[in-house]
């Protein structure tokens, strides 16, 4: 295992560049082909400025990071984006444009600001009362349309795993901190509801998403970087929760993610990290994915719900993830952002590219590791 030192170091150093990471080119994604955004080459999930998932993702993980070293370094660049954002206007509203309220939630509290506490009840209202909803009231994963900020992808009647992370975790927070019942109970129902459609009972894995229209689970593809949204996602919400959950709920919730971390360690591959199609050897070993399992397993030993020994898999998974750090910072062998697929080529075309949520998933690895 890396010393405290070589992963504090390690962990600066990849901050450094998600923070310098730059803008998004709206122009250059209305002259992407259709192929190309198939295959995840969207300019708008590059770089760090933009209101959007990777950017959320990257907030959060510069959030945690910096509860580890318990000062407020990053509090200026927090103001400073946020600002910014709100001044520039947000785009649609949607599950992925949701993902930068998580951060927001817990700084509004911070900072004592009252304008951003009522953007954040606002977005979580929308979630509530405006966000399409599929079959038995699930999120529907409405997506920001590509080439347009103030447009949405519909992706209609269905769910994703993504959603858990991207904005339940979100609902859940602003109903916890509001005291609105209502809004933790449907955080509660979204858990169980993805549960029951994306959970695979036979391998203790998760599908990418489900389709109330086709009535499958599309290709049946176990993606890891999907997995990882529940693995890391569910120890964030029951973390949130706290003695406000049920025994019984809290029991479900942590019998599936010991199921699905006991599949996914087996499923290790020998250089510590993940495949991006979990079960095809073939398929290329995928970092952002790794690293938000190996979190998930820090933190679910931490927190007791998971075995001491799976620690050893988190450790080699971090090791395996330092040395996909460049000498800037720029963490590899990150896939770019991906659609559902019908099969499991689609998967493994898609492109490999650094990414704001790659910086960040790596980053809430290695504060895990070192907490």
């Amino acid at each position: 295992m890396l010393t405290k030192q070589e992963l504090e170091d390690k962990l600066l150093l990849v901050i450094d560049r998600l923070i310098h990471l730059g803008g998004a080119d709206y122009d250059m994604d209305k002259k992407t082909d259709a192929e190309s955004q198939r295959l995840g080459m969207v300019a708008r999930d590059f770089g760090f400025e933009e209101w959007d998932w990777p950017q959320g993702i990257g907030l959060y993980g510069l959030y945690r990071a910096e509860q580890v070293f318990g000062d407020d370094r990053y509090q200026e660049f927090f103001r400073e984006w946020f600002r910014r954002n709100f001044e520039q206007g947000l785009p649609s509203r949607n599950i992925n444009t949701t993902a930068p309220f998580l951060t927001l939630s817990f700084l509004s509290q911070q900072w004592k600001n009252k304008a951003y506490r009522e953007e954040c009840m606002r977005q979580a209202l929308w979630l509530m009362e405006s966000l399409p909803k599929t079959r038995e009231n699930g999120f529907q994963h409405v997506t920001s349309a590509i080439g347009d900020r103030k447009a949405v992808r519909l992706n209609d009647s269905e769910l994703w795993i993504d959603t858990l992370v991207m904005a339940v975790l979100f609902l859940n927070r602003v109903g916890t901190t509001e005291k609105r019942e209502d809004m933790m109970q449907e955080a509660i129902h979204q858990f169980l509801l993805h549960i029951k459609y994306l959970y695979d009972k036979k391998t203790g894995l998760f599908y990418h998403g489900w389709s109330f229209q086709r009535e499958d689970n599309f290709g049946e593809i176990y993606w890891c970087r999907g997995n990882s949204w529940f693995t890391f996602g569910v120890l964030e919400y029951l973390e949130q929760c706290g003695k406000n959950l049920s025994m019984g709920v809290r029991a479900y919730l942590a019998d599936t993610l010991k199921a699905q971390v006991k599949a996914l360690v087996s499923l290790q591959d020998k250089s510590g990290l993940w495949h991006t199609v979990l079960k095809e050897p073939d398929s290329y070993l995928e970092v952002s994915g790794s690293a938000g399992i190996a979190a998930g397993i820090y933190k679910g030993v931490r927190m007791g719900l998971l075995p001491e020994e799976y620690k050893d898999a988190a450790h080699r998974a971090v090791e395996a993830i330092c040395a996909n750090i460049s000498q800037d910072g720029t963490v590899e062998n990150v896939s770019a952002g991906t659609a559902i697929g019908m099969d499991s080529s689609y998967y493994k075309s898609i492109h490999i590219r650094p990414m704001a949520y790659g910086q960040s998933l790596v980053i809430l690895a290695l504060s895990e590791a070192l907490r």
